[in-house]
């Protein structure tokens, strides 16, 4: 029975236990990978896109005229619905450019980041570059997976303070107006909006660890993202399947707008702390096997 096959990054690393000034903890620093992403072209197209979008939003709405409900008491679909009141201030604009984005657009950054991240490096073939320099693989795979859910969350916080200061001009600041009746103050209006960006972050996770997951195991960035994009419509999918019953509870995306309870007078945290826990459990899984499969991978490209 043949002896298992070490990567060449271990046995660079068992040949010259002592290389002077080599530190493992020092190879591709967090900084360094945050900016090589960060001068991509697709990191700089997605957030023109995102910052656009409200600003699409307001020539909508100057075009079309007052947003409509769809049956007038501020629901549509059984489903909270903020645009009936898009118009009234700057955080009711910046709450309805999240529950407009939040389903899908919100996907794309978030499969882009972590989708590409891996898989880009063994498409141009400089992965095992990477690797025998020597990167150790889990640290390669945790600079990724971090850079990437650090532009992620920056995605997600660009479309709401965009929205905030686009619908500051054209609509002025103001208290947040709730579809269901009342209102919040200005002042309380933001905090809600940070924990309805932090539970959508959250919620998001599993797509990031569907797309991380996949880019470990291909060298066509394409794939993994658009691999991890269909697999998250796959659970909306389902999720729209009553049949299923509460069997659908244990699908995140049942909970992805569970943080509508944010913007109630007063907040709820318990559809939110239910989804939060099914997307962490999913995505803590997928990230696993991400590191694990990566770790005997034999790197060719």
């Amino acid at each position: 029975m043949s002896a298992p096959v070490q990567p060449p990054e271990a046995r660079v690393a068992a040949e010259h236990p002592e290389a002077p000034g080599y530190r493992a903890g020092r190879t591709l620093p967090l900084r360094v990978e945050a900016m090589r992403q960060l001068r991509r072209r697709r990191t700089l197209l997605m957030g023109g896109v995102l910052a656009a979008l409200p600003f699409i939003l307001i020539i909508a709405f100057a075009i079309g005229g007052t947003p409509d409900g769809e049956d007038g008491d501020g629901r549509g679909g059984g489903r909270i619905n903020l645009m009936d009141v898009a118009t009234e201030s700057a955080a009711n604009f910046a709450a309805t450019s999240l529950f407009v984005s939040a389903g899908f657009l919100l996907v794309i950054p978030v499969a882009l980041f972590c989708g590409d991240t891996v898989a880009s490096e063994a498409s141009w073939s400089s992965l095992r570059y990477l690797l025998a320099a020597p990167v150790p693989r889990v640290r390669l795979l945790w600079s990724k997976l971090v850079v990437a859910l650090g532009f992620s969350l920056a995605a997600m916080v660009l479309l709401p303070v965009v929205a905030l200061a686009a619908g500051t001009a054209a609509y002025g600041w103001g208290p947040l107006r709730l579809p269901t009746g009342g209102e919040l103050a200005a002042g309380d209006a933001v905090p809600r909006l940070a924990i309805v960006v932090a539970f959508v972050f959250v919620s998001q996770l599993v797509t990031a660890g569907l797309a991380f997951s996949l880019s470990t195991r291909t060298d066509a960035p394409l794939g993994a993202v658009g691999g991890a994009v269909f697999l998250t419509i796959v659970g909306n999918v389902l999720d729209a399947v009553t049949a299923l019953g509460s069997w659908r509870e244990f699908l995140p995306a049942h909970w992805q707008f569970a943080w509508a309870d944010a913007l109630q007078p007063h907040l709820e945290w318990g559809g939110m702390i239910k989804g939060a826990a099914v997307s962490v459990s999913y995505a803590l899984v997928l990230f696993a096997l991400a590191f694990r499969g990566f770790s005997r991978k034999d790197i060719v490209s």
